[in-house]
């Protein structure tokens, strides 16, 4: 992994980072994508997209649960969320050329029904108009450059506590969702019982995945994830079922999303603009950071930034995100984001925007055969998760943690972001507790103007989530 600075770059290496892949052989995906320059191949990259795919196929399936508690047709939510990762991961892939997959967001989904929604009364239909609002914010911001230079100004101990935060997030919502990890009514959370068939699968895969990988066993994640899916079908889970269920059909021709496709009420969102304005601010610095820390994580574990830090194509890369978010409301779907299961590609080997081609390829697929790709437990992709956390702590040896300046900011970012399952809250102390440090010890002429920029932003963002949560 490079070792991460904060320093900015040059004018004409900032204009170098903005441009889209320049060829290097026309016509040639190697050419194109740079495949040779990043050590990487067109097997390696397809079998990274496969692994992304695998660790984040759960969305063709979840979101729709979530969104459809929001009054909307749930077989047109399946294909509302497949088309939006189409879309996002294809623009990734060819204008940013990282290896970053882009689909409907987990946790915006859930505020978007429950809170906007069901508690707030707004129609789906104008809760889809905000969402597109902001994804028009998010484009503006990323046009500006404004995206850009937080990414490059963040301290370095910033970056590596965010790195960290999303490893050690990955495993715990890992070992969760695969019952590894329960709820406890004296401890809050403990080890689910080793009497459990399903926790036992889970842990021979966390046993076991990471010799495949030490091995250098080609597809080593995608292997132990096809492995612990087919087990699971002679596995025990919940309910005197099996882990992982059988598909109901092979194939199942999908709809168009008629019912949601541009149901967007633009109406709506502009006569009640002072109730949706608190709203706009939450989901415009939820996904400004959540993309912030994911990218950062992800061309992290990738090797892919420069020595100063700096994020190639950033620019390009939260235009992506923002345009994806205009494009998602009008499918009918919430914020479409960067996916942080891109790590698990990463690992694999994905270096380049062909992996988010290869992601886009199998949504397509999903399309026609989301029966089959969705029974994927949660069992068969914790390993992955947990060595991919693990991997990205890495970065903590390359930081003094003698110096407390560098070690409270790191811990706080970490430990926050696990304990209150939001990596915002963590960056939010994180950055908030370096700003103090950093004054106290007599050094605030050497804080960044945008970390403290970033310090107002999190304070509002704290007062506005008070509000509205």
């Amino acid at each position: 992994m490079n070792e991460i600075t904060s320093q900015p770059l040059a004018s004409d290496q900032v204009a170098s980072d903005q441009a889209a892949p320049k060829p290097v052989a026309a016509g040639t995906l190697d050419g194109f994508f740079r495949l040779t320059e990043r050590g990487t191949s067109v097997g390696r990259e397809v079998m990274a997209g496969a692994t992304t795919f695998a660790a984040m196929a759960y969305i063709i399936a979840v979101n729709p649960a979530i969104m459809s508690n929001a009054g909307m047709d749930r077989a047109d939510l399946v294909s509302a969320t497949a088309l939006a990762a189409i879309f996002g991961c294809v623009l990734m892939g060819l204008s940013a050329n990282l290896p970053l997959a882009v689909a409907p967001a987990m946790g915006s989904n859930v505020i978007f029904t429950y809170v906007i929604v069901k508690q707030m009364g707004m129609p789906w239909q104008g809760a889809l108009a905000m969402v597109a609002f902001t994804g028009v914010l998010f484009l503006v911001l990323s046009l500006s450059r404004l995206r850009e230079r937080v990414a490059r100004d963040v301290p370095e101990a910033l970056k590596i506590g965010i790195q960290a935060a999303v490893g050690t997030l990955i495993v715990f919502i890992a070992l969760r969702g695969a019952g590894f990890v329960v709820q406890s009514q004296s401890t809050y959370i403990a080890m689910g019982s080793l009497r459990n068939p399903a926790v036992l699968l889970t842990l021979a895969g966390l046993l076991f995945t990471p010799v495949l990988v030490a091995l250098r066993v080609p597809g080593a994640l995608i292997l132990s994830i096809a492995a612990l899916t087919l087990i699971g079908l002679f596995v025990p889970g919940a309910n005197g079922k099996m882990v992982t269920s059988v598909p109901s059909a092979i194939m199942s021709w999908p709809r168009w999303p008629t019912s949601t496709f541009m149901a967007l009420d633009v109406g709506y969102l502009f006569s009640h603009f002072v109730v949706t304005l608190p709203l706009l601010f939450y989901f415009l610095c939820a996904e400004f950071f959540s993309t912030l820390g994911t990218l950062i994580g992800v061309t992290g574990a990738a090797n892919l930034r420069r020595p100063d830090g700096s994020i190639p194509n950033a620019t390009a890369a939260f235009a992506t995100d923002a345009t994806a978010t205009i494009v998602g409301p009008m499918l009918g779907t919430s914020v479409v984001t960067a996916y942080i299961e891109s790590i698990t590609g990463v690992q694999a080997g994905g270096r380049t925007g062909l992996t988010s081609l290869t992601v886009a390829g199998f949504f397509c697929l999903a399309l026609l055969f989301w029966p089959v790709f969705v029974i994927i437990p949660p069992q068969a992709t914790a390993p992955a998760l947990v060595l991919v956390g693990v991997l990205m702590m890495q970065g903590l040896a390359r930081i003094d943690m003698n110096e407390l300046g560098n070690a409270v900011p790191i811990v706080l970012t970490l430990l926050v972001t696990v304990l209150t399952n939001n990596l915002i809250n963590g960056m939010a102390l994180g950055t908030l507790s370096y700003i103090l440090l950093e004054v106290a010890m007599g050094r605030s002429a050497q804080i960044p103007a945008m970390v403290w920029g970033l310090g107002v932003v999190f304070i509002l963002y704290a007062v506005v989530t008070a509000q509205i949560m």
